[in-house]
């Protein structure tokens, strides 16, 4: 794919560097003179400039690009490159840095075709990290819902129970199910919970901490 990254800085560039070891054809718009040259030593293709500006993507290749990802620090200038992207019909990518209100989230959201959170997916990885294998998060789908993976545990209330007969709080849908040993597939009413056994669930944060303690379990003190 054709590519437009707007930003070399930390998430910017890591993106770039990413999909261009995947073998994508990788295009990045800096404003900084500094960043612009040492990036083009590297090998990758750089134009310099705002690439909120129509001129500028129009230079990195907009009218034919298949993605652009708008991942430098300003949100406005994010934005403006997306809306432009979308006269192109291409499909776009928003960088958000912090959780903005719902309404503004909302507003975003329904302008773009997806919005991300680095700070959010940093934090995904350090979460799954601190509570171990039972528990590992998978992404987020909205502002505060993300999808958990969960294993039953010794420790599991559902231990023994089949996913029909249990009830879990109002926010959360059970989205795929697997046996210990098996691949995951869609969930059956009647389908056992055992040891080993997993489930994908789609949960409201306020509730997520409910629902581990009713798959998972209380961990036991290391």
């Amino acid at each position: 794919m054709d590519i437009i990254i707007i930003g070399a800085g930390r998430v910017g560039l890591r993106t770039a560097r990413v999909l261009h070891e995947e073998g994508h054809e990788i295009t990045i718009i800096e404003t900084d003179y500094e960043n612009t040259t040492q990036i083009q030593e590297t090998g990758f293709e750089v134009i310099r400039g705002d690439g909120a500006r129509e001129p500028v993507l129009m230079d990195a290749g907009i009218e034919s690009a298949d993605a652009i990802g708008a991942l430098c620090g300003d949100l406005n200038a994010n934005f403006a490159a997306c809306s432009i992207a979308k006269h192109y019909h291409t499909w776009t990518v928003l960088r958000v840095d912090e959780d903005y209100r719902e309404e503004v989230y909302q507003t975003y959201a329904k302008e773009v075709d997806k919005v991300i959170y680095p700070e959010r997916l940093g934090a995904i990885g350090a979460k799954n990290a601190l509570l171990g294998g039972s528990v590992r998060a998978i992404a987020d789908i909205a502002q505060r819902l993300q999808v958990v993976l969960m294993t039953i545990t010794t420790n599991s209330p559902m231990r023994g129970y089949t996913i029909e007969e249990v009830a879990l709080p109002a926010q959360t849908r059970v989205l795929a199910f697997g046996k210990a040993d098996e691949q995951m597939r869609l969930p059956l009413s009647d389908d056992s919970l055992e040891v080993g056994d997993r489930l994908a669930v789609l949960a409201d944060f306020e509730v997520l901490e409910e629902v581990r303690q009713l798959i998972v379990g209380q961990r036991l003190a290391p």
